[in-house]
């Protein structure tokens, strides 16, 4: 019996990134957005902008919440099916908004390229 031939195996980030050696042009591959520096700058200081108020926004969720529930005891002692209402708050409260945070962040992140880009994507 001849033994079994052995196969090289490898993930398709490997085949990837063997594919750019041989690029004949090596360096950095270029970034999606407007091909002028200075828009790009414009476009990237306005999402700059967008995300950290999108953090502070979480930030006033997530800590607003663990305060309301800190400053309204009650909501541990009052129960829903056995659930104590600081739980469900934290639990089927938060995440959604969470979600909905999150869908306008990169609505609006989109709403602000597209207008640097005069309505069309950059190719990706």
């Amino acid at each position: 019996m001849s033994p079994a031939r052995r196969v090289k195996v490898t993930s398709p980030q490997t085949r990837v990134a063997l594919a750019r050696r041989s690029r004949v042009e090596r360096g950095v591959l270029p970034l999606a957005g407007p091909a002028d520096p200075e828009l790009a700058r414009q476009v990237f200081a306005a999402q700059r902008r967008l995300a950290i108020r999108t953090v502070a926004l979480l930030a006033l969720v997530l800590f607003g919440t663990s305060g309301l529930i800190a400053l309204l005891p009650v909501l541990d002692r009052v129960a829903v099916g056995g659930v104590p209402v600081s739980w469900l708050l934290l639990a089927a409260a938060t995440y959604p908004v969470l979600l909905v945070i999150a869908v306008l962040h990169v609505r609006s992140a989109e709403r602000v390229e597209d207008a640097a880009c005069g309505g069309r994507r950059p190719a990706e």
